[in-house]
C-alpha cells in the first residue's frame, strides 16, 4: 500500500469513493481504496435508493422551523435529537441557522441545483459505460400529500420547481391512484417528477462497480480504517491500525467520518455533522409499488427494489457513537401502512441505521488542495450526486476545468 505502488489512496469505499475510483482508474491513475469496514456497506448500502434530482433546496430551510417543535414532541415523528448529544451539536446547528438567511440559502440552493441538474444524465451515461443499466430505473417518483393544507403547499412547491426547470406534474387523486393503485384514498394528490430515478439493487450495483474497479487494476483494502493523517512536504502519512502508509496523493471520501481527517489533512475544520437515517426492508413487498413514493406529511419514502420494499427516512441527531435506536426503523412500518390499502407483509423484515454527512450549508466539499482531494459531505444526496462528483474530482485531479463551476464546493468557504 506504499508510495511506489499507487498514485492515489482513496479513504472511504462508499458510493462516492467507488465512483471516483472507477473514473480515475479508467483514466490511468493507479488507485487504492482504504475502507474502514466493507465496500459500500454504510449509507451506500442503506440509503433510499432514490436518485433525487428534485431535491434542490438546502436542509437549512427556514420554512421547516415552524414544524420542528411538533416533530420533536412526536415520538414517532421524522425528527429526533438526543439531548445528551445537544452540546456537541450546537456549534453545527448554529451555523445551520445562519445559513437559513436569504443570501446563503439562495447560494446553497443554486449550487445544489447545479449539481442535481446534471446528476441523472451523469448516472445514465455512467451506467451505460459500466453495465449498470439493469439496476437503474428512470421512470420518475412521487411526492404525495394527505392533508388539504398540504395540498396547497404541494401545488406551490410544484410551481416553484417548474419555474426552476425541475420538471414536475401535479396529479389529481384519481390520476395518482390510477398510477399507484395500492395507495389509500387518503392520498389527495401528488407531484410526479419524471426526471428522477431509483436503484433497484444497491448491493448488486456496488458489487459490479467493485468488480469493474478491480478489473481495471485498482486495489481495495477492507477493514483498513485510517486513524490519522499527516501531510509533509513530499508525502502524506496515513496511520491505520496495522501499519503506516506513505501516500503520494489522497482523496478523502469517508462521509460522516471525514471531519477529523479533513482537519489533519488540510488544517480546516469543516462544520460537518451526521443525520442518522433508518430503513426497514420488507422482502415480501417488492411489487407493491412501481415508483418511489415520498410523503410530504410523513416525511419518509417507500422505494420498490428487487429485494423488497424499502421504507426509509427520519432524521436523528445523536452522533457517530450512540447505539442505533431501531424503534426509529420499526415506526416506518406504521407510517407506510397508513398509506397502503391492505396489510403490508413485514415477515423477515430487516432494519438498518446509517450516517448522512451533512455540512452546515448543505453542500459537499469537492476540491483539490495540493496533494489532497476532498469529496464528502453530500448530506441526503450522496447517491444522487456520486457520479457528477466523480466527474468533477477527476477533472480537478488532472488540472482540467470541471463541467460544473467548483467554486461553491471548495473547502476554503469554511476558513
Amino acid at each position: 500500500m506504499g508510495n511506489q505502488e499507487f498514485d492515489l489512496h482513496i479513504i472511504g469505499g462508499g458510493i462516492i469513493g467507488l465512483c471516483a475510483a472507477v473514473s480515475l482508474q479508467a483514466r490511468g491513475v493507479q488507485v487504492a481504496i482504504l475502507e474502514a469496514d466493507k465496500i459500500a456497506r454504510g449509507a451506500s448500502y442503506g440509503n433510499a435508493g432514490h436518485i433525487a434530482t428534485e431535491q434542490v433546496f438546502p436542509i437549512a430551510d427556514a420554512n421547516i422551523l415552524q414544524h420542528v417543535p411538533a416533530m420533536l414532541l412526536n415520538p414517532e415523528g421524522p425528527l429526533r435529537i438526543d439531548w445528551r448529544y445537544l452540546p456537541r451539536l450546537m456549534p453545527w446547528a448554529f451555523k445551520l441557522l445562519l445559513n437559513m438567511r436569504s443570501e446563503p440559502f439562495a447560494q446553497s440552493h443554486q449550487a445544489l441545483l447545479a449539481l442535481n441538474s446534471q446528476s441523472l444524465q451523469a448516472w445514465q451515461d455512467f451506467a451505460d459505460k459500466w453495465q449498470l443499466t439493469s439496476w437503474i430505473k428512470v421512470q420518475g417518483s412521487l411526492l404525495t400529500v394527505e392533508k388539504n393544507t398540504s395540498l396547497y403547499e404541494l401545488k406551490a412547491h410544484g410551481h416553484r420547481l417548474n419555474d426552476l426547470g425541475v420538471n414536475n406534474e401535479l396529479l389529481s387523486q384519481s390520476a395518482l391512484l390510477d398510477l399507484e393503485p395500492e395507495l389509500k384514498d387518503n392520498q389527495l394528490g401528488a407531484l410526479l417528477f419524471p426526471e428522477t430515478g431509483h436503484i433497484t439493487n444497491l448491493e448488486a450495483m456496488a458489487q459490479k462497480l467493485t468488480d469493474t474497479f478491480k478489473e481495471l487494476g485498482g486495489r481495495i483494502f477492507e477493514n483498513c480504517r485510517v486513524l490519522g493523517a499527516k501531510v509533509t512536504a513530499d508525502s502524506i502519512t496515513l496511520t491505520t491500525a496495522n501499519r503506516q502508509i506513505n501516500a503520494k496523493k489522497v482523496m478523502l471520501a469517508a462521509g460522516a467520518h471525514s471531519k477529523v481527517l479533513a482537519k489533519q489533512l488540510t488544517g480546516i475544520s469543516v462544520p460537518l455533522d451526521t443525520e442518522r437515517g433508518y430503513h426497514l426492508m420488507l422482502p415480501n413487498e417488492a411489487t407493491r409499488l412501481t415508483l418511489p413514493v415520498s410523503s410530504m406529511d410523513r416525511r419518509f419514502i417507500m422505494t420498490p427494489m428487487e429485494t423488497g420494499l424499502r421504507l426509509a427516512g427520519t432524521v436523528e441527531y445523536a452522533g457517530l457513537e450512540a447505539p442505533a435506536n431501531m424503534n426509529r426503523a420499526q415506526m416506518l412500518l406504521k407510517q407506510a401502512q397508513a398509506m397502503i390499502k391492505t396489510p403490508l407483509d413485514s415477515q423477515n423484515s430487516t432494519q438498518w441505521m446509517g450516517f448522512r454527512p451533512s455540512t452546515a450549508d448543505s453542500l459537499p466539499i469537492i476540491d483539490k488542495c495540493g496533494s489532497v482531494l476532498l469529496n464528502f459531505g453530500h448530506q441526503h444526496l450522496g447517491l444522487t450526486q456520486a457520479v457528477v462528483s466523480a466527474e468533477m474530482i477527476t477533472a480537478l485531479y488532472f488540472g482540467e476545468t470541471p463541467a460544473i463551476d467548483p467554486t461553491s464546493y471548495r473547502l476554503n468557504r469554511f476558513k
